[in-house]
């Protein structure tokens, strides 16, 4: 099933995150890619500081992993999102629709399950489709903090 065909249900309004099928969990990644990129934390305040450099599997010209099937055993720090890792999701973009509906929070108009159009979350400005630099170029993510993820 396509996000397409999964959006005229609305099942994100009714179900539960746990509730959802592979597929239905699967449409809500809006294909932003924001997850894909290296942030920093502040140990004490817990503040997350995102930069543009991107993990080396994100194929940019997609906005999709190049290796989803074995992203987790190929970069040590891939997060897997789950209902577990969503206890506390602090850590997302305030934009991710799983962080979204984890906190009780509607999807955004311009997210493809709302307008229809997969290409919406580029056009509002929500994907990092050219903006980014791969972490083969980065030498200190220090140097590359960005402010337009939130």
């Amino acid at each position: 099933m396509t996000a397409m065909t999964k959006a005229s249900d609305n099942f994100w309004q009714y179900k539960t995150l746990a509730e959802m099928s592979p597929d239905e969990w699967e449409a809500l990644c809006d294909r932003c890619a924001k997850c894909c990129l290296h942030r920093l934390e502040d140990e004490d305040t817990r503040e997350i500081y995102f930069t543009n450099v991107h993990c080396r599997l994100l194929d940019t010209a997609t906005s999709r992993c190049s290796d989803y099937e074995n992203r987790s055993t190929r970069v040590s720090d891939c997060v897997t999102i789950t209902i577990d890792t969503l206890d506390d999701p602090y850590w997302l973009p305030s934009t991710c629709a799983y962080r979204l509906l984890a906190e009780g929070k509607p999807l955004p108009d311009w997210h493809p399950l709302v307008s229809g159009d997969p290409e919406s979350v580029y056009r509002s400005g929500n994907g990092i489709h050219g903006r980014t630099i791969c972490e083969d170029e980065a030498d200190r993510l220090d140097c590359h903090l960005i402010d337009w993820i939130k």
